[in-house]
């Protein structure tokens, strides 16, 4: 028995639990955005240090497998993790996403940059909020999404072998659907985070479960903002 089954738990005491864990998550969630992009922006003002980041093929890809495991480390192991370990994950994770983001400031102009930032934070925040206060169900959307980002993949991965799939107007479909999926993906996590908090039992769990949310809420984030950007931005 949890305890929000706990006789006389008032609804308005499960009310505020709730705002209060969720609150948590959107506040690590944003110190991990903030984290990454002030790493994006201090490398990109020596665009040197860009290029010669992305001419180091180890080194560049070795960051990106570092930020995978991060993930599927947060993902899977988290309960077996102190709540120490876990921030300190969660924030490396943030900082080597920054490093990685870094080499948009050399494809796009500051302009693009700024304008996809802000329409993203908008449609998060309408779709953040939707997932948060809807009483309907969105398993059935985070379903869908998901079977459409695995498809999405599975297709960007053909057209590496597939010259002739290598056009803007592929590109452009390929956005609008990660667009979509991301949009989906967005309110159907929210929902699921708000819901996670009944089988917490203790302060710590839902301390490491408010950066787990955190990190889905993240990568939902960043993932609609390169969608948007790679749609809208100009190329420098």
């Amino acid at each position: 028995m949890n305890s929000f089954q706990r006789p006389g738990f008032r609804q308005a005491d499960i009310a505020a639990t709730t705002a209060n864990f969720m609150s948590r998550v959107y506040f690590w969630m944003m110190a991990g955005l903030a984290l990454s992009g002030l790493v994006a922006y201090a490398l990109a003002s020596e665009p040197q240090q860009v290029i010669n980041l992305v001419n180091n093929k180890l080194l560049f890809f070795g960051i990106i497998i570092l930020q995978f495991g991060a993930v599927i480390v947060l993902s899977t192991l988290m309960n077996r993790m102190s709540l120490m370990l876990t921030t300190s994950l969660y924030l490396a994770y943030a900082i080597l996403s920054g490093v990685t983001a870094s080499i948009i400031f050399l494809v796009y102009s500051a302009s693009s940059i700024s304008q996809a930032f802000f329409l993203t934070a908008f449609s998060f925040l309408g779709l953040s909020m939707f997932g948060y206060l809807t009483k309907r169900d969105l398993g059935p959307v985070g379903t869908f999404c998901m079977m459409g980002l695995f498809g999405l993949i599975g297709i960007m991965f053909i057209s590496f072998f597939v010259t002739s799939m290598q056009t803007g107007t592929f590109s452009m479909v390929v956005n609008v659907c990660a667009i979509i999926i991301f949009a989906g993906l967005t309110a159907y996590d929210t929902q699921k985070i708000k819901n996670s908090i009944n089988g917490l039992v203790s302060a710590e769990d839902a301390k490491k479960a408010a950066i787990s949310g955190a990190l889905m809420l993240y990568l939902d984030f960043i993932n609609l903002f390169f969608s948007i950007l790679r749609l809208t931005g100009d190329r420098r």
